[in-house]
């Protein structure tokens, strides 16, 4: 009996592995956007350059990969819960054209998703084999900072061709940065970009721009390890204020300097992924 089931455990692995395949085979270019450390904006950055690469004509998936800290939902607008068509097909949701998979739609509200590794990686094999996700130009993937299982588990599954490392100015967020972007390269990812974000802060009363974290590090740093430069972002309040209220930068202020940004950095990231 313990023979069987194994044997039906291996088979569940293979028919999920199968299932991986397949949908990656219909989706052009997978992204992942991660960093050395939290509270860098790395969600706000999936968020807009997922919003900016549909605005480029582009078809986008957006997978919150940080399990724990699922923030995704609240930061588009989602409501209600995604749907299943069976048990291994789940609609993802969506919202002004963009596709999205989170989990923080299926637990309840203010809830702590207290979880072992090995459940949280399989959340995410299941969010990019079981999410009918259909034919996509792009799937942009959210993962949580640092190294831990989500992120070996989504960027081994997922097959990325490009990681986005997003940092702040500050040598000490640098520092971190720098390590994400060695990592990215042992995991053997083909393209790798940096986005500078909170560059800069715009006073919301006279429109001047102060340097409150510093500006310029993300480039100098990109440029010394050879890896792309994409842009950087910088800190305004409607950018806050629209993560808040699940409205993104780029689709309720596309005149703001933030939303140019991502434009900006959206033509650079499809130039990247062409060469």
């Amino acid at each position: 009996m313990a023979q069987n089931q194994q044997k039906s455990q291996k088979q569940k692995i293979e028919e999920q592995n199968q299932r991986i395949e397949d949908n990656l085979s219909k989706i052009d270019n997978r992204i992942v956007v991660f960093s050395g450390k939290g509270g860098v904006g790395k969600s706000t950055v999936a968020v807009n350059l997922s919003y900016a690469l549909l605005n480029l004509k582009k078809k986008v998936g957006l997978l919150d990969a940080d399990i724990t800290g699922p923030n995704i939902p609240q930061m588009v607008g989602l409501e209600g819960k995604p749907d299943a068509m069976d048990e291994n097909k789940i609609l993802p949701m969506v919202k002004n054209g963009l596709r999205v998979i989170s989990v923080a739609p299926m637990i309840p509200k203010n809830q702590p998703v207290i979880w072992r590794g090995p459940l949280r990686s399989g959340t995410i094999k299941q969010f990019i084999g079981d999410v009918v996700w259909e034919e996509l130009d792009v799937l942009v993937s959210d993962l949580p900072p640092g190294t831990g299982d989500e992120v070996l588990t989504a960027t081994q599954k997922l097959e990325p061709q490009m990681a986005i490392v997003v940092t702040t100015p500050q040598e000490v967020s640098l520092d971190n940065c720098r390590r994400a972007v060695n990592m990215a390269r042992k995991l053997d990812i083909p393209k790798i970009g940096v986005v500078e974000n909170m560059a800069g802060l715009i006073c919301p009363n006279c429109g001047e721009e102060v340097d409150f974290f510093g500006k310029g590090g993300g480039k100098e740093m990109a440029e010394k390890m050879g890896v792309e430069y994409l842009g950087s972002v910088p800190m305004e309040k409607q950018n806050r204020e629209c993560g808040d209220n699940g409205t993104p930068i780029v689709l309720e202020h596309e005149n703001s300097a933030s939303a140019k940004a991502f434009g900006e950095i959206a033509e650079n990231v499809d130039e990247v992924l062409k060469k």
